[in-house]
């Protein structure tokens, strides 16, 4: 399980939770209750409840810096495929029971303990950074280096929040295809934007970029820092 992906949830904030919740009818219909699923589809609603609550505020920003426009596309429909399409396909239709995988209850149960720290970080990322975020690689004309909250000491918090989304989603899903979409759609993702991502920061923020970098790590905290200079 990971986040509603930004291509659905800036366009129509409250579209994602309800789809979800119709898909998760549909399954349970279809005699497939199986609460490690149920309990996946109550993170990715809670997920996408999330990022609506921020899709406004952003959408109110005025862009001055994009990049990799055509590239962003495709990752962004990627992920649309990997952490929510196809898992709601699959609750909701019978095309992918062909790829079941026998549920291990150790693993279920460890996705369920996954979930309400991806939510807290997934929650506390997006509140923190304010009208700072922005589903692609895009800074706006105020954007401000965000260096307090979770951001003192990892530097995408958010991206660390989502590995564990995809995680959760791979250990609930007993599926040899839609467990894992999520974790490879992301990590696809996450390998192109980074990189991006971070050049993007310098050259806007220089020197207190590269400072900030010194004493944070990229998803886990760094504390052993190097002192600011």
């Amino acid at each position: 399980m990971a986040t509603v992906p930004a291509t659905v949830s800036w366009r129509l904030p409250g579209f994602a939770p309800v789809l979800a919740i119709a898909c998760g009818a549909l399954y349970v219909l279809r005699g497939k209750a199986d609460w490690a699923a149920l309990a996946w589809l109550a993170g990715f609603v809670a997920s996408s409840l999330i990022r609506a609550r921020r899709t406004p505020g952003w959408r109110d920003n005025r862009i001055d810096d994009r990049r990799d426009v055509g590239e962003e596309r495709i990752l962004l429909a990627l992920a649309f495929l990997g952490m929510m399409a196809l898992p709601l396909l699959w609750l909701a239709t019978p095309l992918l029971d062909w790829a079941a995988r026998p549920r291990s209850a150790a693993a279920a149960w460890l996705g369920v303990a996954l979930l309400p720290p991806y939510l807290w970080l997934f929650h506390r990322s997006h509140a923190d950074l304010g009208r700072n975020w922005s589903p692609t690689l895009e800074l706006r004309d105020s954007h401000r280096l965000v260096t307090a909250g979770v951001y003192a000491r990892i530097r995408h918090p958010m991206y660390a929040a989502i590995w564990l989304g995809t995680l959760a989603q791979m250990l609930l899903l007993p599926n040899y295809v839609v467990g894992p979409a999520g974790a490879l759609a992301f990590a696809i993702m996450y390998a192109r934007r980074v990189p991006h991502e971070e050049a993007m920061m310098r050259a806007r923020f220089g020197d207190a970029y590269d400072r900030y970098t010194a004493r944070t790590g990229r998803l886990l905290p760094r504390f052993c820092a190097a002192p600011d200079r």
